[in-house]
């Protein structure tokens, strides 16, 4: 499992905190449009013109709940990360560009506190990158995948 001798073993449970993150943010994401309904969601996509807006924003919500647990669990990740980059793509560039890098933009204080403008694309980076780094490096012994392939070196 973990290669104590030669100061392996932490980089191979180096993608269980990615996972986790990872997973859990695509399934709150997800659970979070289905919970108010997909169909607001559609709203918003057919503001920026997304083709189908109702149609999408379902299989959206669907590749995030889905791809979600499948990233938590360490299973299909190569597979699963392809569409959920695609999103943060389209995400970054339909949304997310046109307010700058960073995640909080700051536009202002008032006595209730400071006002925050909409984020920008960083989180979709760190996002793909976190994919990238997943499909990369795989999703670690601590996984669906990496039980799956202890147990086919090492037979019962």
């Amino acid at each position: 499992m973990f290669k104590l001798g030669n100061g392996v073993w932490w980089r191979q449970g180096a993608p269980l905190p990615l996972r986790l993150v990872i997973g859990y943010g695509f399934l709150a994401h997800g659970w979070a449009k289905v919970s108010r309904g997909p169909a607001g969601f559609g709203k918003l996509l057919g503001q920026i013109g997304a083709p189908l807006p109702e149609l999408t924003a379902w299989v959206s919500t669907l590749i995030e709940i889905l791809g979600g647990v499948a990233i938590l669990a360490g299973a299909f990740v190569a597979v699963v990360s392809v569409p959920l980059i695609l999103m943060m793509l389209v995400a970054m560039f339909t949304v997310h560009l046109r307010y700058g890098f960073s995640a909080i933009n700051t536009i202002g204080l008032t006595a209730d506190g400071p006002q925050f403008g909409p984020p920008g694309y960083e989180v979709n980076l760190l996002y793909i990158a976190g994919l990238l780094a997943l499909i990369l490096g795989g999703a670690g012994p601590l996984s669906i995948a990496g039980l799956l392939t202890r147990g086919k070196r090492d037979p019962a």
